[in-house]
């Protein structure tokens, strides 16, 4: 597949057991549009910190669920039949196998929870 220059996305594990990160801290120093940035891996998942202005590719994941959790901002995720708006304070899973497109007019700030195997770009364009 195809690795989109637009998305910068680091899947390294960034902070470990017992490390504290500070999200507002991370988000101030990010200077990317799209980024993602794998935080911390809790047992067979990771959570990952998405900063996110534009849109992304519609995808899928084959065999993982992506939770959506959003810190701030207004994350959209297009799905196949409609789409779904998201505030602070307001999350949504997506199961494996569903085709889907997040989107941020403006910067957003999303925590998302998925299996430590995902592709984070998708294991499929769509």
């Amino acid at each position: 597949m195809e690795q989109h220059q637009e998305y910068v996305i680091q899947t390294d594990v960034a902070f470990g057991g017992l490390d504290v990160f500070d999200i507002h801290k991370l988000v101030e120093a990010c200077p990317h549009p799209w980024f993602n940035q794998t935080l911390c891996q809790v047992n067979d998942a990771v959570v990952r910190l998405g900063i996110f202005e534009g849109t992304f590719h519609f995808h899928k994941h084959d065999l993982e669920d992506e939770l959506f959790y959003v810190v701030a901002g207004h994350l959209r995720i297009d799905l196949e039949d409609r789409t779904v708006d998201l505030l602070p304070g307001q999350g949504m899973l997506v199961p494996h196998g569903v085709v889907h497109r997040p989107s941020a007019e403006s910067r957003t700030v999303v925590l998302m929870v998925e299996a430590a195997t995902v592709t984070a770009v998708g294991d499929e364009e769509h």
